[in-house]
């Protein structure tokens, strides 16, 4: 017969041995997406931050370099702020020497990077254009695979990689469009990576954000309706806030998910758990 008391020691306290599942101490990261305060690369940023992580930051063109160093430089002004265009291999290919140069090594990596032509998210689907489909899949989804392929030789002790994605990928969201196909192929490359990286302890997953009022959302038509639509209809009646999202951000960094790779985790107020 089983004695409890050997079960569950008195010398074990509750959580002893766990890892922490909030210090990012110690971890070096790199930031791609950010665009204003609103961002949510901005608000994961903060996150790890706060968690201890020292962080890095790109800008993609001078239109953004003012804003991003604004930002960043509230983390101290030594903080590492480099351009890069991610549908080119060689800006890529630069940030990671120069992060190598000054960390040394690399544990964590935010990819917020997504576009599609305006044209491309007005309209109906049918209408996409041969050039927004690559567009979109090059800027949203490849530069996943392309950062991925940068940073692993610089993450020698493991690393977590996180990106975020949105519900359109799954379901039809009007307006959203040929971006939803590219978060679709965003999160199917999400999974292979987790398992070419695996090995190297290196873990790959996707934030399925609720709608947030950022620039790049705002790109999308109807919008404001969606943010409504949102807060009727998710179990918890509102719509996510940044700090959330930074939050779960945080914790996908962190060694209390070391078992998780290849998911898309939804922060979106239960929404994406209705029928109607």
């Amino acid at each position: 017969m089983l004695d409890r008391r050997d079960a569950c020691p008195a010398t074990v306290q509750p959580g002893e041995g766990l890892p922490s599942m909030a210090s990012l101490a110690g971890k070096l990261g790199i930031v791609f997406g950010v665009a204003n305060k609103r961002s949510i690369a901005w608000a994961i940023a903060q996150a790890w931050h706060q968690a201890g992580a020292k962080l890095a930051f790109t800008y993609q063109g001078e239109r953004l370099k003012e804003n991003v160093e604004e930002l960043a430089g509230t983390f101290g002004a030594d903080t590492l702020i480099l351009p890069c265009d991610v549908t080119m291999d060689d800006e890529i290919t630069q940030v990671f020497a120069r992060v190598g140069e000054k960390f040394g090594k690399l544990h964590l990596l935010l990819h917020s990077v997504a576009f599609a032509p305006r044209e491309a998210l007005e309209g109906d689907f049918l209408s996409t254009s041969r050039e927004a489909f690559r567009i979109a899949h090059d800027v949203s989804a490849y530069s996943l695979v392309a950062l991925a392929r940068g940073a692993a030789p610089i993450m020698t002790d493991g690393g977590s990689i996180v990106a975020m994605t949105y519900y359109g990928s799954e379901k039809v969201v009007p307006h959203y469009n040929v971006m939803g196909v590219a978060k679709a192929s965003l999160e199917a490359s999400t999974r292979y990576l987790a398992y070419d990286l695996g090995p190297k302890k290196i873990r790959v997953n996707c934030i399925s954000a609720g709608p947030v009022n950022t620039l790049a959302a705002r790109g999308i038509s109807g919008f404001g309706e969606m943010l409504k639509h949102y807060e009727a209809h998710a179990p918890l009646k509102r719509n996510v806030l940044p700090d959330e999202l930074g939050a779960t951000g945080a914790f996908l960094a962190s060694d209390g998910a070391a078992a998780i790779t290849g998911q898309v985790i939804y922060v979106d107020c239960g929404y994406q758990v209705m029928g109607m």
